[in-house]
């Protein structure tokens, strides 16, 4: 009896196998018969969605928060995923998408999430990649409805997704609106400037309050069509509005040579519209070859501008009253194809890339001046995997070329760099691995960056691009151990990281004008100890996860060499019974050292309490229920050194109310192996 029992369950689980998307078997992921909680594979880890992980979400993002992945920081108040303080690349079925388009996920349908923490050529330089591999039930659609206000303070989210089903077609329509109006926000600002002569002056702003508003909408229309082991064709165009993002200052300067205090307002925002289309296709061939197809366009519409004025404080005439006004109107135009060739044991893919921006950039407030810049970049690469029994090896190289055109001033630049990458992953029990990953990128200089028209931020700041600048390279090694024991797993290791000719501000006199531009510094290094644990308290009840990380970091450049130590993290605790589910999420920000510059982020806590009823959930949370949120930056220039701590009135409770509801047969979602970046540039004014 017992041994016609285990083979009704293999054949159950060989059939659930089998079932497996299609790009999964040429993509060489071996067949899990009875997975853990995390699969350690040689390129990825792979995590099953437990069922009451599906049962306690009613969207992807509230699924990616249950399971947990230890180095995530997964704030879904906010809507935001990091890893180590780094931002993460996203995708479903392989192809790049956004968090709101994983919002849109139903949790019932995401058959398992790969965390790729060593992506390769094909991923286009991401440091990290989460791809939701999701296969729809046999359903004709679903409805799906999310809203969430704050209680004290005009803030919220709001979203609606729908899909129908027709054959081998799917239609998707969706869309998400966020508000954030006049929420208080504060400043504390302490700069010293130190003159060519030895001379200093120090200025300290004390707060008289301010206000943020940010505002966006975001719309979607899709159809794909998939034959099985044949065709995909996905189409896709979207909409996204920045209506109003503004922050403004109000704010009493003290001077230390004695002299009147000085009343400040700057304010600086922007708004625009981003209509975007895809088109991708995949064609299946005989001997596991297949050939993809994706482009992308994007248009950009908008205008950044900031208002800086200073007066005496016991008088009413202006002593500086700088106003900049940036008008863009920029294009976006990306193509890739890729040739993938797969074996038993190995895979090869290759491709190429071709990225055209243009941009246009009409300043307001020099009467109207025109600064044209022209981008093209074209990237081959070649990438080759093998298997060798307990031994996993990936090996490739790519070449990209970057060309720069700047038609006011006719001066053009141009460069090759090449990208190699190769990892080594060695597997002595299928719960323990080790990894050795090697990996590199280029970054090109932003519109920003290369923008040689002068802006005037105060009285005598000053900030101007650098047409002279060369695409910077990067290079990174990983040394990773991973297990799983019976209730925790996770990894630690370290990595090193190098950009020898960094692009960075530069900080000189010029007079009486203190002017920021931008250089091919010498270098940042940096060395990462991290650990990533999550822990099984009590078995299906209390889960706890996280990130511990130690960064030391030295930054060189033009007359400096900087170091900074720190540490960062993020922990989650959930408990899950009777259908509630609380949870506690804490981030402390990376301190990053940049330029002469220590930046960091946000450092966030939130509490949520939700219950699931059918289709329903309802939810209630505080933002920052401790401590004070704070974004800040210090700068260790010898010519401004300075302090700047913003913060903001984030104690906020809030609700959360979502419906998700299924009908009908449906087929299986389309996949999307490559996605072209097509990222669109945008001019920002700059500020103090």
């Amino acid at each position: 009896m017992s041994k016609k029992i285990f083979i009704v369950v293999l054949a159950a689980f060989a059939a659930q196998a089998m079932a497996q998307d299609q790009e999964d078997a040429k993509m060489l992921e071996e067949v899990v018969i009875q997975a853990p909680k995390v699969i350690r594979k040689a390129d990825m880890d792979v995590y099953h969605p437990s069922q009451s992980a599906v049962d306690n979400s009613r969207n992807g993002l509230q699924l990616l928060g249950n399971l947990m992945i230890p180095a995530l920081s997964v704030d879904e108040a906010l809507g935001s995923i990091k890893a180590s303080g780094e931002s993460v690349q996203l995708r479903i079925n392989g192809r790049e998408s956004s968090i709101d388009q994983v919002r849109a996920l139903l949790p019932e349908t995401i058959r398992r999430v790969e965390w790729i923490d060593n992506p390769g050529l094909r991923y286009g330089g991401a440091s990290h990649v989460l791809n939701f591999i999701v296969s729809n039930p046999t359903l004709g659609g679903s409805l799906m409805a999310r809203a969430r206000p704050a209680l004290n303070a005009a803030w919220g989210e709001y979203m609606a997704d729908m899909k129908l089903n027709s054959g081998r077609s799917q239609w998707e329509v969706g869309g998400n609106y966020k508000i954030t109006n006049k929420i208080k926000t504060h400043r504390d600002y302490t700069e010293t400037f130190t003159y060519p002569d030895g001379s200093s002056l120090t200025r300290k702003e004390t707060s008289n309050g301010g206000t943020m508003d940010n505002t966006m909408a975001y719309a979607y229309a899709s159809y794909s069509y998939i034959k099985p082991d044949t065709t995909v064709l996905m189409v896709q165009l979207s909409f996204h509005d920045n209506f109003n993002e503004r922050v403004r200052y109000n704010g009493l300067l003290t001077l230390s040579d004695g002299s009147r205090s000085i009343d400040l307002t700057e304010s600086q925002g922007s708004s625009g519209t981003t209509p975007n289309l895809s088109i991708y296709w995949q064609q299946n061939f005989n001997a596991s070859q297949m050939l993809i197809v994706d482009f992308k366009s994007s248009l950009y519409f908008g205008r950044s501008y900031s208002d800086y004025k200073e007066r005496y404080a016991d008088a009413g005439a202006l002593l500086t009253d700088v106003i900049t006004g940036i008008k863009d109107r920029n294009q976006v135009y990306a193509i890739e194809a890729d040739y993938v060739k797969s074996w038993r044991k190995s895979r090869l893919t290759t491709g190429v890339t071709y990225t055209a921006n243009r941009n246009r950039s009409e300043y307001e407030s020099l009467g109207g001046d025109v600064f044209h810049q022209s981008q093209q970049k074209v990237y081959f690469f070649a990438e080759y995997f093998r298997r060798f029994g307990r031994w996993s090896a990936t090996a490739g190289l790519g070449a990209q070329f970057t060309g720069f055109r700047f038609r006011e001033s006719g001066l053009s630049t141009h460069s090759w760099n090449l990208r190699p990458q190769a990892s080594l992953t060695y597997s002595p029990a299928p719960n323990h691995n080790f990894q050795l990953n090697f990996t590199s990128w280029q970054s090109a200089p932003s519109l920003e960056e290369t923008n040689a028209v002068p802006q005037q931020l105060d009285g005598f700041q000053w900030l101007v691009g650098n047409q002279n600048l060369k695409t910077s390279s990067s290079y990174m090694l990983t040394f990773r151990y991973g297990f799983n024991l019976p209730r925790a797993n996770g990894s630690f290791g370290v990595r090193a990281y190098t950009s020898p000719d960094a692009i960075t501000p530069l900080l000189s006199w010029e007079g009486q004008k203190q002017v920021t531009t931008y250089e091919n510094s010498r270098g940042l290094q940096n060395l990462d100890f991290f650990l990533s644990p999550q822990v099984e308290i009590i078995p299906d009840w209390l889960m706890a996860s996280g990130t511990l990380q130690y960064r030391i970091e030295r930054m060189r450049g033009t007359c400096y060499d900087l170091h900074n130590n720190a540490w960062s993290g993020n922990a989650t605790i959930q408990l899950t019974h009777w259908g509630f589910t609380l949870s506690g999420i804490y981030i402390r920000s990376q301190r990053d050292l940049w330029g002469e510059k220590i930046s960091w982020g946000e450092s966030i806590n939130v509490v949520t309490l939700g219950y699931g009823w059918k289709q329903w959930q309802f939810q209630a949370g505080v933002i920052m229920p401790f401590g004070k949120y704070d974004i800040g930056s210090k700068s260790l220039s010898k010519w401004n050194r300075n302090e700047q701590h913003r913060r903001i009135d984030m104690r906020m409770p809030y609700l959360q109310v979502s419906y998700n509801l299924q009908w009908g047969r449906q087929k299986r979602g389309a996949n999307k192996l490559v996605d072209v970046d097509a990222n669109i540039d945008a001019s920002k004014t700059g500020g103090r």
